[in-house]
């Protein structure tokens, strides 16, 4: 990938000039990721499955990420929305994101990563709100060459017959680019190099997305993936060679800008989840979910009773208390109370947890952190580590 990425980037020198979302996507491309979007719409065939968490983040922790991130790093261009899920099957919470970093900091641009399905009928709210430039993944343009790349899509709750499905897609991404273009939307093509599925078909990617109105592409070669059902060979370097060569006739090649350093499959999934909350004075402890004192192992809502752990004298964290959960029945009432009993804890641990309690905890100042893992070791980690404090747990 490397190799490509050094290609590109030679094959491309003459065109900079044309593609004003040029960036580079190494340490010091000052692009912030903000993974928001937790419907994942689409899976290949040469990817693992999505994880049974989803490590999306709500909109408030992800303004309270952006702010830290944002302290001291004069080089950030770019706000990226670009996963686990798809932005646009969420445009909800999308368009919320979009509109409160558009006005907390009006100099920066705001990107999408998405698969373009929707991208018509929400292209004027997208720019209204403030985006500015989108990445589509376009892997093919003909139903029989997307059939052999997806394993499955999933354009709302319903998977689709794949036949059916791939046909869907193409209609949703030739309509999507010229109406993000006509609202003055950037869209730059990002496609992955399969062998023995799409390479031969490069041409015929960059030749309609430049008719349809793309700005830009990006050619990424195939790297197999752990977990993956199916694996291919890489694309030799002469054959990624001669696809660009292709390319370039067409449209300029450049640097994939909202990339994620996790891979680039369809169903891509962020493994780790920086956007850690802290311990204060006002919120010194945390809570925690869990039906035998040991792991992080039930959903939010099946909570009968929260663990509570925090710093005793000597400042290690060990269990101070249980408490008994709010009666479940009574909507987002029980997660008000959920916020006022919790009132002193920085972060509640459970193995997942849905998106309107996320929200109401989210909003009064409670972050839900998804795990599953042991209490204490994961505590530990919460603190900043130390010797653990062993304690029999009620």
């Amino acid at each position: 990938m490397k190799f490509l990425v050094k290609k590109m980037t030679e094959l491309s020198s003459t065109h900079r000039h044309d593609c004003r979302c040029w960036q580079k996507t190494d340490k010091t491309a000052g692009v912030i990721h903000l993974p928001i979007a937790p419907q994942i719409v689409a899976r290949t065939r040469f990817s693992p499955p999505p994880p049974v968490r989803n490590s999306s983040i709500m909109v408030p922790e992800a303004m309270d990420y952006l702010a830290q991130a944002m302290q001291g790093k004069p080089d950030v261009t770019m706000v990226a929305i670009t996963g686990p899920g798809d932005p646009l099957a969420t445009p909800g919470i999308t368009i919320s994101a979009v509109e409160q970093i558009r006005t907390r900091y009006p100099g920066l641009k705001i990107g999408l990563k998405t698969l373009g399905m929707g991208g018509d009928k929400l292209a004027g709210a997208l720019a209204q709100a403030g985006v500015d430039y989108v990445e589509m993944q376009v892997d093919g343009v003909r139903a029989e060459i997307l059939e052999k790349i997806y394993a499955w899509i999933r354009p709302g709750l319903k998977t689709l017959k794949i036949s059916e499905a791939v046909k869907l897609l193409l209609k949703e991404q030739q309509n999507a680019i010229p109406a993000l273009k006509f609202h003055n939307v950037d869209v730059s093509i990002l496609t992955t190099l399969y062998p023995g599925c799409n390479i031969d078909h490069v041409t015929k990617i960059a030749v309609e997305m430049m008719e349809l109105g793309s700005r830009s592409i990006s050619l990424l070669p195939y790297k197999p993936e752990p977990g993956a059902e199916v694996d291919l060979d890489s694309p030799d370097a002469k054959i990624l060679q001669e696809a660009a060569e292709k390319v370039r006739r067409y449209l300029p090649i450049v640097e994939p800008t909202l990339l994620q350093p996790t891979g680039h499959s369809g169903g891509e999934a962020i493994s780790e989840q920086p956007y850690q909350a802290k311990p204060s004075k006002q919120r010194p402890n945390v809570a925690v979910v869990s039906s035998n004192g040991i792991e992080i192992d039930l959903h939010l809502g099946q909570a009968s009773r929260f663990l509570i752990y925090g710093p005793r004298a000597d400042g290690l964290p060990c269990l101070l208390s249980t408490r008994d959960a709010p009666e479940p029945g009574t909507g987002k009432n029980r997660w008000q109370d959920v916020a006022a009993l919790l009132a002193d804890c920085f972060t509640l641990l459970a193995v997942s947890a849905g998106e309107g309690p996320r929200r109401i905890l989210g909003e009064t100042g409670l972050k839900v952190h998804l795990a599953e893992d042991n209490i204490e070791g994961l505590v530990d980690v919460l603190y900043g580590g130390g010797k653990k404090c062993k304690k029999n747990k009620k």
